[in-house]
């Protein structure tokens, strides 16, 4: 009698998912306590010596914009990532890890609701219940950002549990676009012109940031090592010009927020300029570590020995996205 081997393929021709395993669970877990570190007590960091005043709860709300963005990226790099396994030749060989997206979807909602419920109290932190001012929010744009922030994870959770998890796109773009429209209120120069530079750096940015996390994991799998390398390589090229597009829109953004004559006097001297200092230090090695692993991928006799550098540059990016929180929740820097 003849053995062969199973094909990880199923019989309608459909890419398999594996089960998570307890040990990177865990490991997810540790560092998602260590990146929360960032916004509990980097407020107090940044500000000290500014002489600026802080808003109450920053530390509190810059958490919430941490776990908001991360459950924003989570998903998105996962359909991203299926798109691009879907084109490689050998895409039935892979086995594709469990979505994570029902989990990132409930831990936005909840972010998104308490958002919401400091947007009711007029951007303060409430006390009580009583403090709620739950119909207030369909009175201003902010609050009405906010409800669709909260609507549009919720969509997106019961879009992830259907048999047609690729339209939570949809409420995900919407989520996309609420953000940029938040982070730039119509009193502002351009609005605009700022909206679309964070809708394209906040896309950019999730893509990224859950497109290698999702390639990492899948790679952890049985699946076949060719395929695997041939999908990390092809990801390392689009992640090329995403870093391109969120480096120029960051740039362009940052010259906004604070003018090229004052910028350098502002990274050291205000708490958001040294909150964005920091980020740019870390994308310079987040980049580093991209490069190197693209250099591994290419010319060591193991492709997969890439998965080195990529796991640390996962670690990096987990901090950006800490950072990007904690920015969003300090006082943006006068234009001098």
């Amino acid at each position: 009698m003849t053995l062969t081997k199973p094909s990880l393929a199923g019989s309608d021709g459909s890419v398999p998912e594996s089960r998570p395993g307890v040990g990177p669970a865990v490991a997810v877990l540790v560092l998602v306590g260590a990146a929360a570190l960032i916004p509990l007590l980097g407020p107090s960091a940044a500000l000290h010596g500014t002489g600026e005043a802080a808003a109450p709860g920053t530390g509190g709300i810059a958490l919430l914009r941490t776990v908001l963005f991360a459950a924003l990226c989570v998903p998105l790099g996962e359909l991203f990532v299926r798109r691009l396994a879907r084109s490689l030749p050998g895409s039935t060989t892979l086995v594709l890890p469990r979505s994570w997206a029902p989990h990132a979807a409930a831990a936005g909602f909840v972010a998104a609701l308490a958002l919401a419920s400091v947007v009711s109290t007029g951007n303060l932190v409430p006390d009580s219940p009583s403090d709620l001012d739950i119909g207030g929010l369909y009175g201003s744009r902010d609050g009405r950002l906010a409800l669709l922030e909260v609507n549009a994870f919720a969509a997106a959770g019961l879009c992830a549990l259907s048999r047609r998890p690729a339209a939570q796109v949809w409420p995900l773009a919407a989520i996309v676009c609420a953000e940029a429209l938040r982070a730039h209120p119509t009193t502002e120069y351009s609005p605009l012109l700022g909206s679309g530079l964070t809708l394209v750096h906040l896309t950019c940015a999730s893509l990224w940031v859950g497109g290698l996390l999702y390639a990492l994991r899948i790679l952890r799998g049985p699946g076949d090592r060719e395929a695997g390398a041939a999908l990390l390589g092809l990801y390392a090229r689009v992640a090329a010009v995403l870093l391109a597009a969120i480096t120029a829109t960051g740039v362009w953004s940052s010259l906004r927020r604070m003018p090229s004559d004052t910028i350098l006097q502002q990274l050291t001297e205000t708490a958001y300029g040294r909150a964005l200092l920091a980020k740019v230090l870390l994308v310079v090695a987040v980049a580093g570590l991209a490069l190197w692993a693209r250099i591994r991928l290419s010319r060591a006799a193991d492709p997969l020995s890439a998965c080195s550098p990529a796991r640390a540059e996962v670690v990096a990016l987990g901090a950006v996205v800490a950072l990007s929180g904690l920015l969003t929740a300090l006082p943006l820097p006068i234009r001098w």
